[in-house]
């Protein structure tokens, strides 16, 4: 274990060469699994375009998993393939160099007892535990660390398969609850193995294995789009009633992202929830969900009035799978908009005051790094940045500076940068997205240039001071910036009962005062911002 968890690879940064030469487009995940042994045994297939002068094909697959053979099919059948294994690389060399065009189809035969997570879902791996009843209770988390924990795979954000065909075998009475739609499910000798088929492009960290004796709770859920989808929720026996109880709000959550959102990404798979023995994941089509019914799980025990663990995982279905960050610099499109999700949801529930309220809040954060650096980064480095409170509090203030009708336009767009793609289910609706491109959709759905505000508040950490001082009738205000950067915020301030919204210009702002005026800057908090 020691070992192993010293060979572990962080996910993302810098891709190899030799890994930057091929496009995934399929795997078929072929598996036993045994809880009694916590093994898992059998096959990966891996279906690659070349797209560079390729030598060696180079996977990743954790150290605690030992590979028994690779084979690479051919014309005329399988042929056996050596390899070499680094650490957590898998190198096997093609015989000679593959050119742009051809496609490459592999087979790697492997098992082992996996990584045991040790804090899922944030330090991932296969997590075995037992229903209050005692039976077997497994789930798989590995965003952090890289689905090279327990299959192997090009561990890297920036290739998503065109599909997944996931199969899965498994003790009877246990139920596979997985990512697409089944196909069947087959029964033999006292074992289960479900097929399960992912038909849109997926993050490979959202591949997810969640395996119970579920119940299921069914239903169904008609799109803003006119089109219908299934609504699946797995959850275990003993909280069956309480599944009940908590579906009608789920389907109020879905509705509530295909109004500022836009349609369910997936419709042509599914929705699913699984109850598991972790806090929650955003595994495409089946969210993990493990709040044990408590609406605070997440929010510091306050009860909003839904369950707030719910709600953000499914706002990644738009902010995390259907649009993804090519690089994970720009993780905080995935974690500040699904965080700012449950904002606008408490502003759908409570009005104005609730939304101020939540967003007070959520203004505690370090600004100790970037929420989106220009330099890639690896999923752990991003993920010391705030990109959850910040980045919510970024688009709260954007939301300020463009107003509500180009804001909700600019959302809207960032999902859906055409009207033509939210009827479109086949795979091509998703996409990479930078904050790049975001900066881009709100100048469009606004008319205003916005380098200032994507400069000082993404691409450094520091926040901008605003310097506020009351003297012999006068207010002055001024900004402070790092290094000096442009910033040009209007600020609201209220005076002698008015609210009034002023630009201050780069020399200062100097307002005539009656004595014992005291007026109040950005009374309705908007502006992230520190005030000395």
């Amino acid at each position: 274990m020691v070992h192993a968890q010293v060979d572990i690879l962080d996910s993302g940064g810098p891709i190899m060469p030799q890994q930057a030469a091929y496009d995934v487009t399929f795997y078929s995940i072929d598996l036993t699994v045994d809880p009694d042994e916590k093994h898992i045994e059998g096959s990966v297939d891996i279906q690659a375009d070349v797209v560079q002068p390729l030598a060696y094909f180079v996977l990743d697959l954790d150290t605690m998993l030992q590979i028994s053979k690779v084979e690479e099919q051919t014309a005329t059948g399988w042929r056996p393939c050596n390899l070499n294994r680094d650490i957590g690389k898998v190198w096997i060399p093609m015989g000679h160099t593959r050119q742009p065009g051809e496609r490459i189809h592999l087979r790697v035969h492997y098992g082992g007892n996996p990584r045991v997570a040790p804090n899922p879902p944030w330090n991932g791996g296969f997590t075995w535990k037992q229903t209050p009843s005692g039976a077997h209770w497994v789930a798989t988390t590995c965003q952090t660390n890289g689905a090279d924990l327990w299959w192997p795979c090009k561990d890297h954000v920036s290739d998503e398969p065109d599909s997944v065909a996931i199969n899965i075998k498994v003790p009877d009475p246990l139920v596979v609850a997985s990512n697409g739609h089944l196909l069947k499910v087959d029964n033999e000798a006292g074992w289960r193995t479900y097929h399960w088929l992912v038909s849109n492009p997926i993050n490979i960290y959202d591949v997810a294995l969640n395996i119970a004796p579920y119940e299921t709770i069914e239903g169904e859920l008609k799109s803003v789009d006119g089109s219908t989808f299934p609504v699946v929720f797995y959850v275990l026996p003993e909280d069956l009633e309480k599944g009940k109880k908590l579906f009608p709000e789920i389907l109020d959550h879905l509705r509530f992202f295909e109004k500022f959102c836009g349609p369910y990404p997936f419709r042509s798979d599914k929705y699913g929830v699984a109850q598991t023995p972790h806090l929650g994941m955003e595994h495409q089509s089946i969210i993990a969900y493990g709040a044990n019914f408590n609406n605070g799980s997440m929010t510091g025990g306050k009860d909003w009035g839904f369950d707030a663990l719910h709600h953000h995982e499914l706002a990644h279905e738009w902010w995390g799978n259907l649009v993804t960050n090519f690089d994970w610099r720009d993780m905080w499109l995935h974690e500040g908009f699904g965080s700012y999700m449950q904002a606008l949801y408490v502003e759908e529930l409570s009005g104005k005051e609730g939304y101020r309220e939540y967003m007070a809040r959520a203004r505690f954060f370090r600004n100790t790094l970037a929420v989106a650096p220009l330099a890639t980064r690896s999923a752990a480095e991003i993920y010391r940045a705030p990109i959850y409170t910040k980045g919510a509090w970024i688009l709260h203030t954007m939301r300020y500076v463009i107003g509500d009708d180009a804001f909700f336009k600019a959302l809207r767009r960032m999902a859906y940068p055409d009207p033509a793609m939210e009827k479109v289910t086949d795979g091509s609706q998703t996409r990479f997205a930078t904050t790049a491109d975001f900066q881009t959709i709100c100048e469009e759905a606004s008319g205003k240039k916005l380098d200032w505000f994507f400069d000082l508040y993404l691409r450094q950490p520091a926040l901008p001071t605003l310097h506020s001082e009351i003297a012999d009738g006068e207010w002055r205000l001024s900004w402070e910036t790092p290094d000096d950067l442009p910033f040009p915020m209007p600020i609201e301030f209220m005076l002698d009962g008015k609210l009034v919204r002023k630009e201050i210009p780069k020399e200062g702002l100097t307002i005539k005062i009656k004595k014992g005026d005291q007026p109040e800057l950005d009374p309705s908090g908007w502006v992230l911002m520190d005030v000395k």
